[in-house]
């Protein structure tokens, strides 16, 4: 495993940590609490220390946390935890985001996974106006003060957003979607989170599976599954969903990336594109299974792509995906 340092943090992670939105089982499936357990403690066991949660992952309030907790309690260990708060608002308005609840959801992770400070905490993708209100991100202070939490981050849905964010001297992290078929990021944010030392923790690297290279068009998703029924936005953000791209473009997409990497797994050579940009600090692929994860942390020993490469996976972006995502996120 290689490491790098998130932005201006002073934490040092490894450059493949585990995403947990379905780390107990399958998307739509029973959350397990004993395959949670076997993954998140393997990870470690290959050298993951940086472990990204939310209150809201699993099929319940918590689940996800908890096995955290259970894991920080069983390990000795350097482990790094990012948590998110905000996703439990409902509605899910502008309005309804006040720090007195904020502040809320915070204690309360911290007594799903029975620790006293939580490394990271990151507003979990709010509406556009939040990243315009000073008092949100000024409550953060206040908790930061409290020994509550260590660092502020945001997990956004557009760059705009993103940008918007690191304006707030209190962000030192941005957690955001890229991948080879979600390129946007790449171009101005990029840019001003060098000038800025934001750390970037790179999410959904295979656009929800599509860049595992092991999905067809007869492919069917349990009805639990976000990949079944959020194609068109219909629970949240469409472009949490196959990068927001049409499912069949993306398969026919894939099949050209397919032609530029015979015989290699796509999925680390997707993971191996990410870490290419020295912008990234970590990527957070989820893992429904150890043998998954372990091929996801393979990518860390990979060589970089060649410049043939790199070129080639951009002219597929440019044709057959560029015009259907790039301007929207």
């Amino acid at each position: 495993m290689q490491y790098r340092k998130l932005g201006r943090t002073g934490f040092k992670i490894s450059e493949i940590s585990l995403g947990t939105w379905q780390v107990g089982g399958k998307w739509g499936a029973p959350f397990d609490d004993k395959n949670a357990d076997k993954i998140l403690n393997a990870a470690v066991d290959n050298g993951i220390n940086f472990i990204d949660t939310a209150d809201v992952y699993g099929n319940e309030i918590g689940e996800s946390e908890r096995a955290v907790g259970r894991l920080l309690r069983s390990r000795s260990e350097q482990i790094y935890v990012a948590a998110k708060c905000g996703r439990q608002i409902n509605p899910h308005t502008n309005e309804n985001y006040t720090p007195a609840a904020l502040r809320g959801f915070v204690e309360d992770s911290l007594k799903r996974m029975d620790i006293e400070t939580i490394d990271l905490i990151q507003l979990h993708c709010p509406p556009g106006e939040v990243y315009y209100r000073p008092g949100i991100f000024a409550e953060f202070d206040k908790l930061i003060s409290e020994g509550k939490i260590r660092k502020l981050g945001v997990s956004v849905e557009k760059v705009e957003e993103a940008l918007k964010a690191i304006e707030y001297d209190n962000v030192d992290t941005v957690q955001i979607i890229f991948n080879m078929f979600r390129q946007r990021p790449a171009e101005l944010f990029f840019e001003q989170v060098k000038k800025r030392n934001i750390g970037v923790i790179a999410r959904v690297p295979l656009a929800s599976g599509l860049l595992s290279g092991k999905f067809s068009k007869e492919t069917t998703f349990l009805p639990g599954d976000h990949r079944t029924f959020n194609r068109n936005g219909e629970a949240f953000d469409k472009g949490e969903t196959f990068s927001g791209i049409d499912y069949n473009t993306g398969i026919e997409a894939v099949e050209e990336l397919k032609k530029i990497f015979p015989g290699e797994e796509l999925a680390q050579v997707a993971l191996r594109w990410i870490l290419s940009f020295n912008e990234i600090s970590t990527v957070i692929p989820g893992a429904s299974n150890v043998d998954q994860l372990k091929g996801n942390i393979q990518a860390s020993g990979l060589s970089p792509l060649s410049t043939e490469q790199k070129q080639a996976v951009e002219k597929i972006y440019d044709e057959r995906i560029k015009k259907l995502v790039h301007h929207l996120w």
